[in-house]
């Protein structure tokens, strides 16, 4: 099922159901589709809201954490947005992190899943290869546990992208800017309940990231999924819906 997309001035955005926001953040080669299975599980209870992070079109010099954290900001402004369940994955999770650090007072819990902040292996940190589709077919199934999970129409959508010198550009300035940002010394002072979901064979923020982002974020609890890569809402979506369920419910009593 598709979902409408909305526009509001410059912003882009997936808005469904009602209830507790639940604002989710995709990552560096992600897309709203990404949360599909996510949306449709919880707008029956929640809205949803997705906002298209400008990672291909923002001006080259904001191209960076700073400038898609101030894009995020702007948006949360501009539709009212606050007391929200904050949902990232990899370099959503990353925004989200210093979204929460900066405006704690409007982020009642934190969701990451495969969050860059810590470490990370990705595609991202050097120019990606244009031109070579079977490149970019092998590290979009790089991120999953199984590789099949890498649909034609996935890898088409990431091949489109690299073909692009200027949105390469971005890609890799963006990645730099995240794998510069450590944010180890900065992330213990997060105090909203936190969950941590994680994939048991992720090979871009291995294991050992998500048992460090435990152990740093004192509000935190960490759970593990088996047999799932770095993209647990799309690889493992049953499991990551039911987990994300009852933290929910958990944070009512």
């Amino acid at each position: 099922m598709a979902f409408e997309i909305r526009q509001d001035q410059d912003y882009k955005y997936i808005d469904e159901g009602s209830g507790h926001v639940l604002l989710l953040l995709h990552g560096l080669f992600g897309a709203l589709s990404n949360w599909k299975s996510v949306v449709q599980h919880f707008r029956e209870n929640y809205r949803v809201v997705i906002p298209l992070l400008p990672i291909y079109e923002m001006p080259l010099k904001q191209a960076g954490l700073d400038g898609l954290v101030k894009f995020l900001e702007g948006f949360m402004a501009l539709k009212g947005l606050g007391n929200v369940t904050v949902i990232g994955n990899s370099l959503g999770g990353h925004i989200g992190l210093i979204y929460t650090l900066n405006n704690a007072h409007k982020v009642k819990h934190l969701v990451l899943t495969g969050s860059s902040g810590l470490f990370e292996n990705s595609m991202g940190g050097s120019f990606p290869k244009r031109g070579s589709y079977e490149y970019i077919q092998e590290r979009v199934a790089y991120t999953f546990y199984d590789p099949n999970t890498a649909t034609k129409s996935l890898v088409d959508e990431v091949f489109e992208t690299t073909k692009s010198i200027p949105k390469c550009l971005r890609i890799v300035a963006i990645a730099k800017s995240a794998q510069r940002h450590n944010m180890a010394n900065e992330i213990t002072n997060i105090k909203q309940p936190t969950l941590l979901v994680w994939g048991l064979n992720d090979t871009i923020t291995p294991p050992m990231v998500a048992h460090e982002f435990n152990k740093l974020i004192t509000s935190s609890e960490l759970k593990f999924i088996d047999q799932c890569c770095h993209a647990p809402m799309m690889e493992r979506p049953e499991k990551f819906n039911r987990i994300l369920s009852e933290f929910l419910e958990e944070q009512k009593t």
